[in-house]
């Protein structure tokens, strides 16, 4: 066997884990968990390099064990906010899969109103499960992690500075200047808004790097418009716009309002992209599909599920997590703002 330099020292009276391994290894703590759990395909050099490093530390990994001794099961609980919208649910999805291939299995509370998610936290504790994962895009539910006893690792997927535990965030405040800074380049003075509810931080995100973009540029600033994530509210706001006159540019901060203003936009007789350019933001699955295709804003849910676990991995594992990790965002243009027809 290999003595690697470099790697973890083992030190007296210091039980070895996760973590351990996976630097010594130099691999991730997710694929030392696959090799262990025999749960994911994993390269054969790769995995004699991580038993190596497994026998090298005397690490040994007892779930029972750990179990008896903390209080604490092999399942992940989750606590998702809306999760019937697109974000939210792609990114639970993530962290599902994530989970199942490390081989913890996964209990899941969602809820619809804000000021339910210190409730459905409480009860995820009384399950006694490993940690908590937090889909947390409100500002109220945010709050609620102050409160949250530290007898249970915690990891929010939120876009905040204020959160008490790390947080795991798409990065809302490039995605919207890549959009509105896409606009401006096509020559449109001003570029409008249409936002999302207020109390969700990707609405605040997004809104203000908007006003940030068109401040550097010295654009005034048109008024908000303000829908609730629906393609209803989006063509509510797009009818507006219609009526306003002159509109044609215009930022929506999900692809679903942008739906309802594309066809707010067709029923005025208006030609998108050729009398209005409409950009999104999510990078739905359909988006591709609308008339015209949308040039939208990509999340990677997946992605951000992915990096979530992992983040929460390192604190089950006692290893240290980043305090703020980021998940970037990519413009994907398409007929909405060129000139493509239906």
């Amino acid at each position: 066997m290999v003595q690697r330099s470099g790697g973890p020292a083992r030190r007296s009276g210091h039980q070895p884990v996760l973590h351990d391994v996976a630097e010594l290894a130099g691999v991730s703590q997710m694929t030392v968990s696959r090799v262990l759990n025999d749960t994911g395909p994993v390269k054969p050099d790769t995995r004699k390099r991580v038993l190596e490093s497994v026998q090298q530390l005397g690490y040994r990994p007892n779930a029972l064990a750990r179990g008896l001794a903390t209080g604490r099961s092999r399942t992940l609980g989750v606590v998702a906010l809306d999760s019937v919208l697109h974000g939210p649910a792609s990114t639970l999805l993530g962290v599902e899969n994530a989970a199942r291939e490390a081989g913890y299995g996964v209990s899941i509370s969602s809820v619809s109103d804000p000021e339910d998610s210190g409730r459905a936290i409480d009860v995820l504790r009384g399950q006694c499960v490993a940690g908590i994962v937090v889909i947390a895009p409100h500002v109220r539910t945010a709050q609620a992690l102050a409160d949250v006893p530290g007898d249970v690792p915690v990891v929010a997927v939120a876009d905040t500075d204020q959160a008490p535990v790390p947080v795991v965030a798409v990065d809302q405040r490039s995605g919207a200047r890549l959009a509105t800074e896409h606009l401006l380049a096509l020559g449109h003075r001003p570029v409008w808004h249409v936002a999302g509810p207020e109390g969700w931080l990707e609405t605040e995100a997004r809104e203000q790097s908007w006003r940030d973009a068109l401040r550097v540029r010295g654009v005034p600033e048109p008024p908000v418009l303000r829908g609730d994530w629906s393609p209803r509210s989006g063509y509510e706001a797009g009818r507006e716009l219609v009526a306003h006159g002159g509109v044609d540019a215009v930022f929506v901060a999900n692809d679903q309002m942008a739906l309802g203003v594309l066809r707010a936009m067709a029923e005025a007789g208006l030609s998108v992209p050729h009398d209005v350019r409409v950009v999104g933001f999510d990078d739905v699955p359909e988006a591709a599909y609308f008339c015209p295709p949308l040039t939208t804003v990509r999340q990677d849910f997946l992605a951000l599920g992915r990096k979530t676990f992992e983040q929460m991995l390192l604190r089950m594992e006692g290893g240290r997590p980043v305090r703020r990790s980021i998940v970037p965002a990519e413009l994907i243009v398409r007929d909405s703002t060129g000139p493509g027809r239906c």
